[in-house]
């Protein structure tokens, strides 16, 4: 066992049983939603995995050491705190040697969940190619983690904020699969529809959980995005979440935000102008993702391993 790992007795318990386990980012919950709709959402969507038959293995860092699976208590903190640094990659070595609290993003809580033995990972949206990359280099690790990390996301795709196109040709280059649950076009968070297709599509969890024991039987190492288009009833439209958009990305030019602080500031500005709309819509589709999520690790753990 790596002894810069901690798994909760709970989910160490049904991984060594075969059980279905979910693991789930603590970046949500630190710097994605405001207090009480983080720990209230945190608290939810474990609920969520657990009716629908998987274990969930909420994921952060702090005591020196990865955590897969948190106590109610522990969420509570990460959800209440205000020194939770976000935690990317390059900063896993320095919050571990510093015994600092760290919420991980995609890449991060992806790692950990491979080191953990956990296949399946719900988030709400990715990170990606940002818009204007071609000028700043401002590419996501959560890419680059993808392609060499064989944990699957259920996501409701790629942020709406960022340049989707230029995204999905990324996934491309690097050899990951991108499938969207149930429709041709590819999601955009917020939004059914992104005005791009999506590369694959298949229907089912069964389908899904197939694709992904193939891939990997096969030895091609990464991950697959499964894109699961939030509820229609849940939706903002893609034109209308385009202008708000818009007024974000200004906002963050003329405030000087840049870096890993882009991403929740734009999401901040986003609900405080949709009046929470948005965070509504990214509630619900975390929710969603979650039940997805959990149906794909219950079957993938009854298929035959190699």
């Amino acid at each position: 066992m790596n002894s810069f790992l901690e798994i909760h007795p709970e989910v160490k318990q049904a991984l060594s049983e075969g059980k279905p386990v979910v693991a789930l980012e603590s970046t949500i919950i630190s710097h994605g939603m405001p207090y009480p709709q983080n720990i209230n959402t945190a608290i939810e969507v474990e609920d969520i995995v657990r009716k629908n038959g998987a274990v969930p293995a909420t994921i952060a860092i702090f005591n020196g050491k990865c955590y897969a699976g948190l106590t109610k208590e522990q969420l509570e903190y990460f959800a209440s705190a205000k020194d939770v640094w976000k935690v990317s990659l390059r900063d896993m070595a320095y919050v571990i040697s510093k015994n600092l609290y760290g919420a991980t993003t995609v890449a991060s809580t992806m790692r950990i969940a491979s080191m953990a033995g956990i296949k399946i990972f719900v988030t709400g949206g990715i990170g990606g190619v940002h818009r204007g990359a071609s000028a700043t280099m401002d590419i996501s690790a959560d890419l680059t983690e993808m392609a060499q990390t064989s944990v699957a996301v259920v996501s409701a795709g790629v942020k709406s904020i960022l340049d989707i196109g230029l995204t999905l040709e990324y996934l491309e280059t690097k050899g990951i699969p991108v499938v969207t649950i149930g429709q041709d076009e590819f999601p955009s968070f917020y939004s059914r529809k992104s005005g791009f297709n999506s590369p694959l599509r298949l229907d089912t969890a069964d389908e899904i959980a197939n694709l992904l024991q193939t891939k990997w039987n096969l030895r091609l190492i990464g991950s697959v995005l499964i894109a699961n288009p939030v509820p229609g009833d849940q939706q903002i439209a893609a034109d209308e979440m385009e202008a708000h958009i818009q007024k974000a990305l200004n906002a963050a030019t003329v405030n000087k935000i840049s870096g890993k602080e882009v991403t929740p500031f734009l999401l901040k500005y986003i609900a405080d102008n949709t009046k929470g709309e948005s965070l509504e819509a990214n509630i619900a589709l975390i929710k969603h993702n979650a039940k997805v999520g959990a149906e794909i690790a219950v079957i993938l753990s009854k298929l035959k391993q190699p």
